[in-house]
């Protein structure tokens, strides 16, 4: 598979207001407690139910002959922040030795750390780097970040960090972590810089978490964030380049990091190939893996003009809204709960006949 966007815990020092998940914010006490509590708990299984090998084959770039060339993936370890010391001692750092361990035979794989930076130090790189990290991915470079109001401080917040990066060998990465370019395999490490700016990530903001409670999603119906990556895009065609999955710190997966209302499965009960094989012949995933959500119910008594007229709603701020993930939102809790179970159950099946 090309790109595994793990979340490992909901802690974070943060609580910004474009957050797409309610669930990132800062914990104390017991609560904090639980948050890494349920992460430790839950990542050696994740990892153990991960692809055997996490490599592709490069549909992109084919040698010259027409073959397709295989090469390495990447899993993305993100929060929350994953910096913060609970979750960096005892869930990041575990979990990047038990994935480079699974993967040192196999092809390997490329490990991406995604912070908000504001948390590294010389001592955090080292760490990284000794634990194998190839990018070092800074997502906080835009003005709903605390202290990252101006183009000025997000300059001099950009230019110290590279200074700290630089002075341990990472090089700057030309183009985005995604499948259209990425860093060359074998090289690196690198740093990356990004944020939700209208030019980069997200653009306009997804309809979710706090970004949608505080009204400030002003993405339309021509905003077809399933037909990009990190949308559903290409989920389903997972031994070719463009598929990424997402999975939450309760093993839940999901075809999109903006996830849907009901996740595809769990990795404390199925491994991930066997839950994308067994939803590989259902036209909604179909179409989601299509990038063509509004396609979603045809088979199943929604036309498109439905799935558009169910895309409309109105904002927590009382506004007019309309977006194709409203309408994906409504398909799920309508129809594809039970498709999801179905499958869920011939999985379980099909392992108990193997035992």
């Amino acid at each position: 598979m090309e790109s595994i966007y793990y979340v490992l815990s909901w802690a974070c020092h943060r609580k910004c207001p474009h957050c797409y998940e309610s669930r990132f914010r800062p914990y104390v006490r017991a609560a904090l407690e639980a948050v890494v509590s349920e992460a430790v708990a839950n990542f050696p299984r994740i990892i153990e139910h991960l692809p055997e090998r996490m490599t592709y084959l490069d549909r992109e770039q084919p040698a010259p002959d027409g073959q397709l060339l295989e090469r390495r993936g990447r899993i993305i370890l993100s929060g929350g922040e994953v910096l913060i010391d609970p979750v960096r001692a005892r869930v990041l750092y575990p979990a990047m030795e038990r994935i480079q361990a699974r993967y040192a035979r196999v092809g390997g794989v490329d490990l991406i750390v995604q912070t908000t930076g504001d948390l590294l130090t010389d001592s955090i790189v080292e760490d990284l780097l000794a634990r194998g990290v190839s990018t070092i991915s800074v997502s906080g470079i835009d003005e709903f970040h605390s202290g990252m109001k101006s183009a000025a401080r997000q300059t001099a917040f950009q230019e110290r960090l590279t200074r700290l990066f630089e002075a341990h060998g990472l090089r700057a990465a030309q183009a985005p972590m995604n499948a259209e370019a990425g860093p060359e395999e074998n090289s690196g490490p690198y740093y990356h810089f990004f944020g939700a700016t209208p030019d980069a990530w997200i653009g306009r903001l997804w309809p979710r978490g706090r970004a949608w409670e505080n009204g400030l999603s002003s993405a339309t119906l021509a905003d077809n964030f399933c037909n990009r990556w990190s949308g559903g895009l290409h989920f389903l065609e997972h031994c070719y380049s463009g598929s990424e999955v997402s999975i939450d710190p309760s093993g839940n997966v999901f075809p999109c990091c903006i996830k849907t209302r009901v996740p595809i499965g769990n990795l404390l009960e199925d491994d991930l190939i066997s839950i994308l094989d067994s939803l590989a012949c259902e036209p909604a995933f179909q179409a989601i893996s299509a990038g063509r959500p509004e396609r979603m119910g045809l088979t199943y008594g929604w036309s498109e003009e439905r799935f558009m007229a169910e895309s409309r709603t109105v904002t927590p701020k009382g506004a007019s809204y309309a977006n194709l993930c409203i309408g994906c939102d409504r398909f799920h809790e309508a129809v594809l709960g039970p498709v999801i179970e179905a499958a869920r159950k011939r999985r379980a099946a099909a392992r108990a006949c193997v035992a």
